[in-house]
């Protein structure tokens, strides 16, 4: 019997309406062999969660670059831990200050990926992480 694929979730929360990095992220993870589901632009985080939940992934992965990291990340992990779901892991990536990144960690992000950051090294570090359910 084969190994089942992670399946992942590519977010872009907020209004933000630059998605080439979450379009090269997507195919990055699809051409390592993941499942994944891309939401859009414009998602709200209830819009990623329930997505997330509805199709069953293994983690998250947001990329923000507008400036609302700091609000829009943790409201994702918090909407998980409400609806029982903090079992799926949640990574971010984009332009996020370095300050702010332990604040995000301790909300729950995961690991946060900043420009620069090779699309191998993030596939790596996900195979790493996350266990499949």
């Amino acid at each position: 019997m084969s190994e089942r694929k992670l399946r992942i979730l590519v977010g872009k929360p907020g209004l933000d309406g630059h998605d080439r990095g979450a379009k090269i992220i997507a195919r990055a993870f699809r051409d390592a062999g993941f499942e994944v589901i891309y939401t859009g632009l414009h998602q709200t985080p209830d819009q990623i969660v329930s997505a997330a939940i509805q199709e069953d992934v293994d983690c998250i992965g947001l990329s923000i670059l507008s400036g609302a990291h700091n609000t829009l990340l943790p409201k994702v992990c918090e909407l998980l831990r409400e609806k029982k779901a903090d079992d799926i892991l949640v990574f971010g990536g984009g332009v996020i200050p370095e300050d702010d990144i332990p604040g995000l960690k301790a909300a729950g992000i995961t690991e946060v990926f900043t420009p620069g950051a090779s699309t191998e090294d993030i596939v790596a570090w996900v195979k790493k992480a996350v266990i499949p359910r």
